[in-house]
């Protein structure tokens, strides 16, 4: 299928399989076990987005259902409809009635349940109480302190580990693969470094590069999310560090108040050429580790709320006084 069809990848490339959902071995062995006995416990899954949470609750509701799934569980989105409203009604309306098929009970699957009201997850609470002969309910939420204990209590509770490397990247060459796009490793690279272990993310950012050009380098994928090209910022870094500092300077301001560029971005970029074996700093071993903490040091002042222009030209001019003078 061609790239330019507006299909979402994403969706294309789910797994619709317990055991074809990547990596999370730990939740997959113990969610099957559970299946074998044809009766579930209210299940909570929490972790990073991107993660197969949600995958793995339609899985599930598949393996459970079969091709009636689809009549047999209610999806919501938590963080759209999150009123005690939602609850009362939706869900409840839902939940009392009874399930089709031999499975001896429903499926609700309630996604974002962090970002519920504290008044509707005591409806939920309620609820998963009354209906528990008939319901089953499947939570996904980001982070686990956003569920009151109430409902903790009353569910199995499943974390979910974010991707890692190598897992988004073999996923991410077989959909190119089964697309008919060229992927660079160097693109795959910078997938990884923007995504962090989000597959949704990951595989988001691969066809929107994939509109652009059938050829996928890392310059496309930076163009692809509106980024600062990275080439284009080690050339600066290297200038800046190595070259002529004034010039460098001026150019790096015209990049971030004129082209809109994030300074955090360009921090990201200068870490990844402080530490990376081919950069044109030529950074010595020894000098590394304060390389490194240099980097970081203006990284957090960045986030505490400091002007990012500010720090990316001293972290810049660090840099430049530790390979002169070692110090």
């Amino acid at each position: 299928m061609s790239s330019t069809e507006e299909v979402l990848w994403v969706e294309k490339y789910r797994p619709t399989r317990i055991d074809d959902i990547i990596d999370q071995d730990h939740v997959k062995a113990r969610i099957k076990e559970l299946l074998t006995l044809k009766d579930l416990p209210h299940l909570l899954f929490f972790g990073p987005p991107g993660v197969g949470k949600t995958t793995m609750a339609l899985a599930i509701a598949r393996e459970l259902y079969g091709d009636a799934w689809r009549e047999n569980v209610l999806e919501l989105n938590a963080s759209d409809e999150r009123g005690i409203t939602t609850i009362r009604e939706r869900v409840k309306e839902f939940a009392r009635t009874a399930p089709m098929g031999k499975v001896p009970f429903k499926l609700v699957i309630l996604d974002e349940a962090d970002n519920m009201t504290s008044d509707a997850q005591q409806a939920l609470r309620r609820m998963m109480e009354m209906y528990a002969n008939v319901t089953r309910f499947i939570l996904l939420a980001n982070y686990l302190s956003g569920i009151i204990e109430p409902i903790q209590s009353r569910c199995a509770l499943f974390r979910f580990a974010p991707l890692p490397r190598d897992a988004v990247i073999a996923r991410l060459r077989e959909i190119a693969s089964r697309e008919g796009v060229k992927v660079t490793e160097e693109a795959l690279e910078a997938i990884w470094e923007i995504s962090q272990g989000d597959m949704r993310k990951a595989i988001n950012t691969l066809q929107a590069a994939a509109s652009i050009s059938g050829v996928i380098d890392e310059e496309t994928v930076y163009k692809a999310l509106g980024r600062v090209s990275p080439l284009r910022v080690r050339a600066l870094i290297a200038e800046a560090v190595l070259g002529d500092f004034g010039k460098a300077v001026r150019e790096v301001m015209s990049l971030i108040r004129n082209e809109g560029a994030d300074p955090l971005d360009i921090i990201k970029i200068i870490h990844r050429e402080v530490v990376s074996p081919t950069s044109q700093l030529k950074i010595p071993e020894e000098l590394k580790p304060k390389a490194v903490y240099i980097v970081a040091e203006h990284h957090y002042r960045l986030l505490r709320g400091s002007s990012g222009e500010l720090q990316v030209y001293g972290l810049l001019a660090k840099l430049r006084k530790l390979l002169r003078e070692g110090k």
